[in-house]
């Protein structure tokens, strides 16, 4: 028997969609000082439109997943898209913070539609049983890709061009990911018993099962973490890290001032997260998905509580950079891969968007909190402290989850 290939069209063309989509998402917090430099905002402004952003991303996931699975792929890509691309348009040209905040909402339904809940059902039903955990990584992979250059460019741009042009350039970088739209035919891999029930007795099933909940509340600290770090991170690093040496290696590749060691510091966690999104997705073919999701957690934990009690200096940004890299999306090939195990493919997008719901509702509160505590403190220490008992909740209540699938679990 032939055995089926890991690297479908869909997995390339779902790979460079999501690389392109989450190069621009991952280069905010870049124009943070930027933005309220310019408008003499306090620093809560701009942390609040990022956060109404991973809000309205997490709202618009379960919509696009619904939209998707009713009306094709293909067209709820493009509507995302197209969303995206205006919502960066027009804030070229906000010039108020309540601008900003209303349009940061048609970007993270951007993001929604051309991100993990669409891009992720769509190589999920087009992968065969054996290879669809490690498809689920890579594609993750991919968004890390982006993440790499991401933020790296987004800086160097700046040094050219202002804010409002990059905005700009980043818009057409999103359509032209619709290149690659002709690569997402996906076979339907659902057994006949799923496509005979309705979503609605999908979802109603699964909103009863504790399980569905744990998971639901599990990816929580996640984007909580996540969000926080791309959007406050690169500022953190800028106040707060000590003076790159002069001498050293870092100002020989050309980092001399901790403003672009922040930046750095971005892509570093993208390039180690495209090893451990991979490795997360090869791994949960053959240990307990929930298990994994635990230790990932409490690595997550164990890193951050070390990383703010040490003095903060270019070689720790640079290590904590690389350990959470490589926890960073981890859990989404794994929590993804758990929903379809659990639940089927059939409604994977849509049920998959309800638990990332969670997740953007901790990376509004994560964002958010960066810049209202920054504001009342004078530092980001006390919201990452927050980020650390968050992790450590999620690693708890990942190990009552009952990984079986839900068939087996009513009978």
């Amino acid at each position: 028997m032939t055995k089926a290939p890991l690297f479908t069209p869909v997995l390339i063309g779902g790979a460079i969609i999501l690389m392109l989509s989450f190069s621009v998402r991952a280069s905010f917090g870049v124009f943070q000082i930027p933005i309220a430099s310019e408008f003499g905002w306090p620093r809560a402004e701009f942390s609040l439109a990022i956060a109404i952003q991973n809000l309205a991303w997490g709202i618009g996931q379960p919509i696009f997943g619904a939209l998707a699975e009713r009306f094709g792929d293909r067209r709820a890509i493009i509507v995302g898209a197209l969303m995206y691309a205006a919502g960066l348009v027009l804030s070229a040209f906000a010039t108020a913070p309540w601008q900003h905040d209303l349009l940061e909402i048609a970007v993270g339904f951007g993001i929604a539609g051309t991100g993990f809940g669409v891009i992720l059902a769509v190589v999920g039903r087009a992968s065969s049983d054996e290879n669809r955990s490690l498809a689920l990584g890579i594609a993750t992979a991919a968004g890390s890709a982006g993440q790499v250059f991401g933020a790296p460019v987004a800086e160097m741009l700046l040094g050219y061009f202002p804010w409002q042009s990059v905005f700009l350039i980043f818009a057409v970088v999103i359509m032209a990911s619709l290149f690659a739209l002709p690569m997402l035919r996906a076979p339907q891999r659902a057994t006949r018993a799923e496509l005979e029930e309705s979503m609605g007795t999908v979802l109603k099933r699964a909103f009863k099962d504790p399980s569905y909940t744990l998971i639901f509340l599990g990816f929580f600290s996640c984007g909580y973490q996540l969000a926080f770090i791309t959007a406050h991170f690169p500022a953190m690093v800028t106040e707060m890290c000590g003076a790159v040496d002069p001498t050293g290696m870092l100002a020989a590749l050309g980092i001399e001032t901790q403003s672009a060691l922040g930046a750095i510091a971005i892509s570093v966690i993208g390039l180690a997260n495209i090893a451990g999104s991979i490795y997360a997705g090869w791994a949960g073919k053959r240990w307990s998905k929930k298990n994994l999701l635990a230790l990932i957690y409490l690595g997550r934990t164990i890193a951050a509580a070390a990383f703010i009690l040490l003095p903060m200096t270019p070689a720790t940004v640079l290590i904590f950079s690389l350990v959470m890299g490589a926890l960073w999306l981890a859990t989404v090939p794994l929590t993804s891969g758990l929903v379809a195990y659990i639940y089927g493919l059939r409604y994977m997008g849509t049920l998959y968007g309800f638990v990332f719901l969670s997740h953007q509702i901790g990376a509004f509160l994560g964002v958010w909190l960066g810049g209202k505590l920054y504001d009342i403190y004078g530092d980001y220490t006390m919201v990452w402290w927050v980020g650390v008992g968050v992790g450590a909740f999620s690693a708890i209540v990942h190990l009552p989850v009952r990984e079986r699938p839900m068939q087996a679990q009513s009978v």
